[in-house]
């Protein structure tokens, strides 16, 4: 699993780099937050479903990083392909949101009897 989504963050990160910035692409606007709110709830999604699968918090929090970041570099890489925008700065936030949603599900996780 680790092998295929560094080859597709690899894949997008060659492709992202062959397109020119967006000049209107800011750092904060309505985009950024569907960004990261949808990378928190796939990561805390992937989390809670691995559960049955695996006992240890850090192989379901991989899961749950694994899938929403995989989630945000295929979006990239079809928003490239398909004359989208692709952004870095969507990715960051992509990354963002993953993290929340991993800590989020690690805190539940940790809270629960």
């Amino acid at each position: 699993m680790r092998r295929t989504l560094a080859l597709a963050a690899a894949v997008a990160a060659l492709e992202l780099a062959n397109r020119p910035a967006r000049a209107e692409d800011r750092w904060l606007g309505r985009d950024k937050g569907l960004h990261a709110a949808a990378s928190a709830v796939i990561a805390a999604a992937g989390y809670a479903a691995s559960t049955p699968w695996i006992d240890a918090p850090a192989g379901r929090a991989a899961v749950g990083a694994s899938l929403a970041l995989g989630a945000g570099a295929a979006k990239e890489l079809l928003d490239a392909k398909t004359g989208g925008d692709p952004s870095w700065k969507d990715f960051a936030w992509d990354v963002i949101g993953t993290a929340v949603g991993v800590g989020v599900a690690l805190l539940v996780d940790r809270a629960t009897p």
